[in-house]
Parts: C-alpha cells; structure tokens; sequence
C-alpha cells in the first residue's frame, strides 16, 4: 500500500568537473535523508561513469541516471551498465531513460533522431530481456539482435540477472502515454500542478493500455527550489526568467523544442512562441523580459517559506509521488542549506485526507514481459 508522503530526489551533472563539490554534495544530501540522487547526462559528462564512483561513496540513498540517452548505446550496452550499476550499489540504482533531441543526437552524436518512439519501446524490451538472463533474441524495426545475415548466435550477458527499476523522461503526448504503458516511473519537467491534465491523461492512457493506473507509477517530477526572504523574492525571479527563457528559446531545434512545447499546452502557447522567437533572433534579454512570475512560480519551487510549503503541498495532492529538488544557491553550503530546508518541508507535510492516489515508498514492479531523465528530457 501506499505512503502518505512524497519522496525527495536531487540531480546531480558533472560539466564542471568539480567532482570533489558533486560528491560532497551528493553525501551530504544522504545525511540530510535525501531518498534518491539522480545523475544527468546531456553533452557534458556521461551518467554511468559518476553513478558508479557515487555508488561506492554512498550507502541508503537510491542513485538514478536522469537520462542515459537512448541512441548513444546500443540497448545491451545500456541493460549491462544496468545491472553493473545494480550490483556495484546494492540493488541501489534506477534506470532512467531518454531520446534525448536532434540537436544532441544528430549534432554530437551523429545518429539519426527519426523514429525516438519506436527506439525507446524497443530498448525498454531488449533492456529488460536482457535482465532475466536469457538470451538476446529481438526483431524489431529499430533493433535486430542477432543482426540479420551474419555469423552471430543469440548470446545471454554473462552478469548474475537482476530487476532494475525503468523510468522514461517524457514530455510529449505519444512518449507519455508510452511511459505509462510501459514504465515504472516518469521523469517530467515543466510541470504544473493546476494544468497536470495536460501530462496525466496521456500517462492514464498508456496506464489502462496494461490494466494498470497511477498507482503503478512514480510520478517523480523536478523543479528548482529556492527559499528566500520577501525582500530578495524579486531578484530571484529576474535570475530564474533568464534560465527560462533559455528552456523556451534555445533548448531543441529551430524546429523542436519539448520544453516549449510543454509550456504552450499547459497555457502559455503565445508567450512560449514569443519568448522564442525571441531568443532565436539573439535578444536573450528581451526573452528573458517576456517571460511572466506567474511562469516562474508555477513551475518551480521558488518563494518564501510559506509559498513553498503551499507549493509542495499542491504538488503531493495533485498525485506527485517523487519531488525532485534542484536546490539554488552559489556555494555548496548554500545549495545544501535549500535542499535541507526543502527536505524538511515535505518531511513536515500533512498527511493529505485521502493517500488512496500516493505512492508507497518502494518503486513499483514493472511488469515481466515488459508491457506493463535539469536533465535532459525526452520528447
């Protein structure tokens, strides 16, 4: 059965090589009670190499990849980082899993972004053909194993077999219905509470498709948490509308951007489009002033104490099972100092009248055959 309380989560990402702050940072929120620290990957540092390093660092927390990217690997080789991170933690880890965009898959990486539906249902089937120690046998239309033609014999990953909980990042409608088809949990961005419609009816579509609902699934969703005083509340927002403009303006494509794609179903269609516009034409600054407090406040965990205590509580009673907190700050003591607070805040938080729609604190077992990741996230 299901707990009354959500769970707290941070991310981590390795761009700035400081990896002595990254994991002083990732201890201390184990000492604060942090339940799970996820590790991003976008075209700065890759997720497995930190995930293991934390893993020997670490001792309760749950370590998560908040997305390997789906396309950079082949999905054995991502089933194999799998379970070697599985075991290196204890049974520790949580896979998480993304497409990733054209920009970073076909700008870095050099394959093709056709197809990210099809590729992330296939590696999800591979992946966790892969768990059970069987051998490899999948004929798809993105993955043949074995290739077709050649002197290759279907062949078992020689690790001891292990369950590894999956989770998608997904903003768009198709990959969130897939998430819920398929998935365990859902890594979601943008998110806001008063418009959760907007992703939880595709996630229930995808759910019924597998005679599952939302109780299957952890909802972990991610926002910036900062605790301020009234009087620096302003200054504050100024910072945040530039790294949203960025989100709405120069995430993606010139023809793709998930980020404000999300943003525009859940209300802001015409300043979505503007912000852009915007940012494209290389005025960051006149982006940034289009951008609203009502966008900001909306979406992140950012005010007094008391707006953030209410927030939190919204986000709980609107079913979010796993809150992941992006703690604002200069330094590290800063940036722990948010999180601490943060922690303590959803610690304190009400029961709400009815837990019948809130997770327990295990992750959900995803079914056998298969059906049943700011981060990067996935379309």
């Amino acid at each position: 059965m299901k707990g009354p309380g959500m769970r707290t989560a941070t991310t981590v990402e390795g761009s700035s090589g400081n990896w002595a702050e990254i994991t002083a940072f990732a201890c201390e929120a184990e000492k604060l009670g942090l339940d799970i620290c996820w590790v991003a990957e976008a075209w700065g540092s890759d997720a497995p190499s930190p995930l293991g390093y934390l893993a020997a660092r670490t001792e309760t927390m749950l370590l998560g990849s908040a997305v390997i990217q789906v396309g950079t690997r082949s999905p054995v080789v991502i089933a194999q980082t799998a379970m070697t991170l599985a075991h290196l933690s204890g049974g520790r880890f949580l896979l998480g899993l993304g497409v990733s965009g054209p920009q970073v898959l076909e700008g870095l990486h050099g394959v093709p972004f056709a197809h990210p539906l099809a590729r992330m249902r296939e590696t999800v089937q591979i992946v966790r053909n892969v768990f059970t120690g069987e051998k490899v046998r999948f004929t798809g239309s993105q993955y043949r194993i074995p290739l077709p033609g050649g002197d290759g014999r279907p062949m078992r990953v020689s690790l001891p077999p292990t369950s590894v909980p999956v989770y998608l990042a997904a903003l768009s409608p198709k990959m969130l219905e897939l998430t819920g088809e398929i998935a365990d949990g859902w890594l979601g961005t943008s998110f806001v509470p008063e418009g959760a419609d907007a992703y939880f009816t595709h996630l229930d579509a995808g759910l019924a498709r597998t005679g599952r609902t939302r109780a299957d699934l952890d909802i972990c969703q991610g926002a910036e948490v900062n605790v301020v005083d009234e009087a620096h509340l302003a200054d504050v927002l100024a910072s945040r509308k530039k790294e949203l403009a960025f989100s709405l303006g120069g995430m993606g494509s010139g023809t793709s951007n998930f980020y404000n794609d999300a943003y525009s179903r859940q209300g802001w269609a015409d300043v979505a489009a503007r912000v852009r516009a915007r940012w494209q034409s290389g005025d960051h600054d006149g982006a940034a002033a289009l951008v609203t407090d009502e966008m900001v406040l909306a979406t992140t965990l950012v005010g007094t104490e008391d707006m953030v205590r209410a927030r939190l509580r919204t986000w709980r009673d609107t079913g979010v099972d796993t809150v992941r907190l992006y703690p604002a700050g200069d330094t590290l003591t800063a940036r722990l100092d948010n999180l601490g607070r943060a922690i303590d805040l959803v610690r304190a938080l009400a029961p709400p009248k009815s837990t019948e729609a809130l997770k327990s604190t295990g992750t959900p077992a995803h079914s056998q055959d298969g059906s049943g990741s700011d981060t990067w996230i996935s379309g």
